[in-house]
């Protein structure tokens, strides 16, 4: 399968597609945490949709030289988040799901590590691929031929952005 590219428009209007379909599942939740840095800003407009607590937990298994290559996964040591502690009912989001692992895991690292009781996780991204070896409970996209997935951000991280030049003479510091 050819390779996936997103748009901006298509991003943010999957990430509301995302919202619609959480909204007519009628779950309720009292937390939303998003993992870093794909699922930023995910749970930074369903935070702001629903009203709920923002927590933010940084995991990374794609390597920064821009290759499609998954590594080992790692997972932050700490939660970021405003409220005194983790809500109990939480919304667990990223932009995809690829094999699975960093959702498994991610879950265990919460339950491990809340320090108070968790009743119930659900997760949703905007992008399923069928390789991966759990099921999100909400997704926009099930992509069966696992295409790498060009998002919008991409070019910042691969030195394509023009804007750097013009930066470079606007700085005060």
């Amino acid at each position: 399968m050819p390779d996936l590219y997103v748009s901006w428009s298509d991003y943010h209007q999957k990430i509301e597609q995302l919202a619609t379909q959480i909204y007519e599942s009628s779950w309720k939740f009292n937390q939303i945490v998003c993992l870093a840095r794909g699922g930023l800003r995910v749970g930074d407009i369903l935070s702001r949709i629903y009203k709920q607590p923002l927590a933010i937990l940084a995991t990374s298994s794609y390597s920064s030289s821009g290759k499609q290559e998954r590594g080992k996964l790692t997972i932050a040591r700490h939660l970021t988040m405003t409220t005194e502690t983790l809500g109990s009912r939480i919304l667990l989001v990223d932009d995809l799901v690829d094999s699975g692992i960093t959702l498994e895991q991610t879950i265990t690292w919460l339950k491990q590590n809340s320090d108070s009781p968790i009743e119930e996780i659900h997760t949703g991204v905007i992008w399923y691929k069928a390789c991966s070896t759990i099921v999100p409970d909400y997704y926009v996209d099930y992509l069966a031929d696992n295409p790498w997935i060009h998002q919008p951000f991409e070019n910042y991280e691969l030195g394509d952005w023009g804007g750097a030049v013009a930066l470079r003479g606007t700085s005060t510091l």
